[in-house]
């Protein structure tokens, strides 16, 4: 089965200082979790996917195609769309404004008004409120915000950075629930996240992420029932 991201023996990060060490992951459809601790290299292996930050050596595989060496904005036509840690809206932007910085690119630009009303059937409140300042949210609001703007863009693939963090603990169920609909709909996503058993529970596969290196393993269920991912990460 051809899949749509593949990492192979990536190495990676910042100026001499090396983050990530010979790492190979896998999304062939449905969602790809990566947990680990905090410097473990989970944002770091996002940057390299995205291009924000060069790769050291190895090979990043997109849609059949070698994207290792290309600059962000060719990839992100390509497809690879990240929806960054902390939102990082436009304040001063109106809601829909936010979601139209989104639809840039040609090819969601060809798809504007069928992605639009893809996300306001995703999240109603926003189709309420597109006039508002995107500052004027609720912090679950404003993660809705971002991720509509991520599917605005029309991607192959939808990367996730962190998408709970700073909410509340039923904010985080609905964003999480929001991902699970989206996947249920065939978008393929990459997610980082430091709630692993919510992460865990919908991911299709998963890999854990330590001191740069991948050091396991398998699908969601299974890590879950893992003894090592248990004690490290679920204090149980």
């Amino acid at each position: 089965m051809s899949c749509v991201l593949e990492v192979k023996n990536l190495n990676a990060g910042y100026g001499e200082i090396q983050i990530l060490w010979d790492v190979s992951i896998k999304t062939c459809s449905g969602l790809c979790a990566i947990i680990g601790s905090n410097g473990a290299g989970k944002t770091t292996l996002l940057r390299a996917i995205t291009g924000i930050i060069p790769t050291m050596s190895g090979s990043i595989i997109f849609d059949g195609k070698d994207i290792t060496k290309l600059p962000a904005h060719i990839r992100a036509q390509m497809g690879v769309i990240m929806v960054p840690e902390g939102r990082l809206l436009f304040g001063e932007m109106s809601v829909l404004e936010n979601l139209q910085m989104g639809a840039y690119l040609k090819r969601a630009k060809d798809k504007y008004k069928q992605n639009l009303d893809f996300v306001f059937s995703l999240f109603p409140k926003l189709s309420e409120r597109i006039n508002q300042k995107a500052q004027s949210l609720s912090g679950g609001e404003q993660q809705m915000v971002a991720i509509a703007r991520g599917l605005m863009a029309d991607p192959k693939i939808l990367i996730f950075d962190e998408p709970s963090l700073g909410l509340s603990p039923k904010l985080t169920i609905e964003v999480f629930s929001i991902i699970k609909n989206l996947k249920e709909k065939g978008i393929a996503m990459l997610l980082v996240e430091q709630n692993v058993h919510l992460s865990l529970s919908i991911a299709d596969n998963a890999y854990v992420l330590s001191e740069g290196k991948v050091v396991l393993s398998g699908s969601g269920g299974d890590l879950l029932e893992n003894p090592q991912v248990k004690e490290a990460f679920l204090g149980l």
